[in-house]
C-alpha cells in the first residue's frame, strides 16, 4: 500500500527537480556574489552554471554591436539600441572577456569575423533572450570563416544570452558550447540558462555599482576597473575606445603595457595620447580608471580644498595637521586626492590650479 500511495507523486517529483536545481544554483550564485573577490566572481558563477547546465566551453564579457568609427556612427554616447541598428555599418567588437575551455586567442579570432557571425548578431539584436544555433539557421549558408572558426574550437552546439550593461554603452554576454559528440541544449536547459544568466547580470551590475561607489563617481561609459596586474574586470565604451585610439594594437581584456606600468603609482594621472588623460585611483584591491578632463576638473571637498590651499601657501604637513586638527597621515591623503582631482603633479601646478579654480 505504501508503494502504491507514493507512485502518483513520482512524476511530480521529477518535474520539480529542475526547479530545485535552479533554486540551489541561484542560492549558490547569491553567496558567490557576496563573498567572491570581484576578479573571481564571473568565473566562479560560470562553474556553478556548468553544474546546472553542463557545457564543455564558455565565453563571457563585454561587446559592442557595431564599433563606431567616429561621429558618423553616433560617437561614444550612443545607446545600445542605436549600435544594434547600425550593426551593418561597423563590425561588432569584444572589449574584454573570460573563458573556460577555449584558446587564448579566441577573442582576437572572433573580432576578425564578427561582422559575419550571424549567431552573435542575432543575440545582440534579441537582448535578454536566449538563442541557440537552431534559431539562426536560415536559407543562406553559414559563412565559411565562421564554419572554420566553429570547427577549430569545437563550437557545434551553441547557446547565448546578451543583455545591455546599463549606462556603459556596452552589452554583457554569456555563451556556452558543446561539441558535435554531445547532444544539443534542450528546451529545459534553455530556460535554466536564461534565468541563471539574468540573475548573474543583476549581481554583477550591483557589484560594479558598489565598487564604483568606492571611487570618485564618473560616468559609466568613461569608467573602468582593473586588477593591479592589468586584467580588466569592467570597462565602459568611451574609455575602451580611448584606450584603443591611443594604443591601436590594444586587443582588450588586459590594459596596454604603458597603462599597466602606471597602476602601482595610483592615485595619479596618465596621459592617454593627445586627446585625454586617465585618472588612476585605488579601489579596494583593484584600481579604478576614468577619463579625466582638464576642462572639467573634479570639485574638491571642503577639507581637501583647505589642505590644498594651506599647502600651496607653504605650510608643512605638520603645520596643516595642527591648524585643522588632523593627523599628518590624513593631510597626506587629502593632498593625494587633491592632486589627482585637479590633475596636477607638483606644488607649482597646484598653485596654478587653485588660482584658476
Amino acid at each position: 500500500m505504501a508503494l502504491a500511495a507514493q507512485a502518483p507523486h513520482a512524476p511530480q517529483a521529477a518535474s520539480a527537480a529542475p526547479l530545485r536545481a535552479l533554486s540551489r544554483s541561484l542560492l549558490r550564485l547569491s553567496e558567490q556574489a557576496q563573498q567572491a573577490p570581484p576578479q573571481d566572481l564571473l568565473h566562479q558563477a560560470l562553474q556553478t552554471l556548468r553544474e546546472l547546465v553542463p557545457f564543455d566551453s564558455a565565453w563571457w564579457g563585454e561587446v559592442s554591436a557595431g564599433e563606431p568609427g567616429g561621429e558618423a556612427h553616433g560617437g561614444a554616447g550612443q545607446g545600445v539600441d542605436a549600435q544594434v541598428a547600425q550593426g551593418a555599418q561597423g563590425a561588432p567588437r569584444n572589449w574584454l572577456h573570460g573563458s573556460i575551455g577555449l584558446a587564448r586567442g579566441f577573442a582576437d579570432e572572433w573580432n576578425a569575423l564578427a561582422a559575419v557571425d550571424d549567431f552573435a548578431l542575432q543575440s545582440m539584436r534579441r537582448l535578454g533572450e536566449v538563442i541557440r544555433e537552431r534559431d539562426v539557421v536560415g536559407v543562406l549558408p553559414e559563412d565559411p570563416q565562421v564554419m572554420a572558426f566553429s570547427e577549430r574550437h569545437g563550437l557545434y552546439h551553441c547557446m547565448a544570452l546578451t543583455a545591455e550593461l546599463p549606462h556603459s554603452g556596452l552589452m554583457f554576454f554569456v555563451s556556452v558550447y558543446r561539441p558535435q559528440t554531445r547532444t544539443e541544449f534542450t528546451d529545459a536547459e534553455t530556460v535554466l540558462f536564461g534565468e541563471f544568466v539574468l540573475h548573474l547580470l543583476q549581481h554583477w551590475h550591483h557589484r560594479l555599482q558598489r565598487l564604483q561607489n568606492d571611487s570618485p563617481r564618473r560616468p559609466w561609459d568613461s569608467f573602468a576597473l582593473a586588477q593591479p596586474t592589468g586584467e580588466l574586470l569592467f570597462a565602459g565604451l568611451r574609455i575602451s575606445q580611448a584606450l584603443r585610439a591611443a594604443h591601436p594594437e590594444w586587443a582588450g581584456t588586459r590594459l596596454p603595457p604603458a597603462v599597466v606600468q602606471a597602476l602601482p603609482g595610483a592615485p595619479c594621472n596618465l596621459a592617454l595620447g593627445k586627446a585625454c588623460r586617465l585618472r588612476l585611483e585605488p579601489c579596494g584591491p583593484l584600481v579604478a580608471l576614468s577619463i579625466a578632463s582638464r576642462q572639467h576638473k573634479q570639485a574638491l571637498a571642503p577639507r581637501e580644498l583647505s589642505v590644498a590651499m594651506l599647502y600651496a601657501q607653504g605650510q608643512s604637513h605638520k603645520d596643516i595637521a595642527a591648524t585643522l586638527g588632523l593627523t599628518p597621515a590624513t593631510v597626506r591623503t587629502y593632498l593625494r586626492t587633491a592632486y589627482a582631482a585637479l590633475g596636477v603633479r607638483n606644488k607649482l601646478e597646484l598653485v596654478a590650479a587653485l588660482r584658476n579654480a
